[in-house]
């Protein structure tokens, strides 16, 4: 058994050790430079051992954005969060922004709509999103449902790395991703607290996020409060 385990701990290292050095060649090379000779050549080891661990070299690089992408995330869901859920958000969207403009090969490959599977780097990273936008939304500072303003946030946030990525570094305008976050944001928040604003989606935005916080309630309860809730942000006056 313990042999077992020391084997089991080498083919973890040796495939870290892989994983680690294709990531370097991505991050300073390019995808085109990562195959599986350059790799086993920068890691000191033969091309076959390579095929051990992985069937090619997307899935070698599928690896290395999983790699990559999930310390990104990890360290992006250990923030903490401040007093103000609205410059948590903010102070996201520019992480993700810089991550995107630091790693254009690696962010290529994680917003690659040819990918079969979704990483679950990039749906970890979706639930860090999800958890802030559910903090504005508990302030009362959301105009619209919290999966439409996630939705907004990603789509915006995707497009604007990616049409950065698509002009010369020396051209680029920075001030193009704050544009586009001001836009959204525009779009999704109110401009004082849900009492204060007019309508009442962002009333009853605030109520969905804050119910669940409400243990008096029974399941059958719930259940007619989401349908209330429903009804309330498809109303005309919302």
């Amino acid at each position: 058994m313990v042999e077992a385990r020391a084997g089991s701990a080498g083919r973890h290292k040796t495939r870290a050790r892989i994983v680690e050095v294709a990531a370097r060649l991505l991050r300073e090379q390019g995808a085109v430079a990562v195959t599986t000779r350059a790799v086993a050549q920068a890691a000191g080891m033969q091309a076959p051992t390579i095929y051990r661990f992985f069937e090619d070299k997307d899935a070698l690089l599928d690896a290395v954005a999983e790699h990559v992408f999930t310390a990104y995330v990890a360290e992006k869901a250990l923030a903490e969060p401040g007093d103000d859920p609205v410059a948590d958000l903010r102070a996201g969207w520019e992480t993700h922004i810089g991550f995107g403009l630091a790693n254009p090969a690696l962010f290529g490959l994680l917003t690659d709509p040819s990918r079969t599977t979704r990483s679950p780097a990039a749906v970890a990273g979706l639930e860090v999103l999800r958890g802030r936008v559910h903090r504005v939304a508990a302030i009362g500072r959301l105009r619209v449902p919290e999966r439409r303003a996630v939705e907004l946030i990603h789509a915006a946030g995707t497009g604007a790395v990616l049409t950065l990525l698509s002009i010369p570094e020396e051209d680029r305008d920075l001030e193009l991703a704050d544009a586009m976050y001001e836009a959204v944001m525009r779009l999704i928040l109110t401009d004082a607290p849900a009492l204060a604003a007019d309508g009442t989606t962002a009333v009853t935005v605030a109520f969905r996020a804050l119910a669940p916080k409400l243990p008096m309630l029974t399941t059958a309860e719930r259940a007619l409060l989401s349908e209330w809730l429903d009804r309330a942000e498809g109303s005309p006056d919302a």
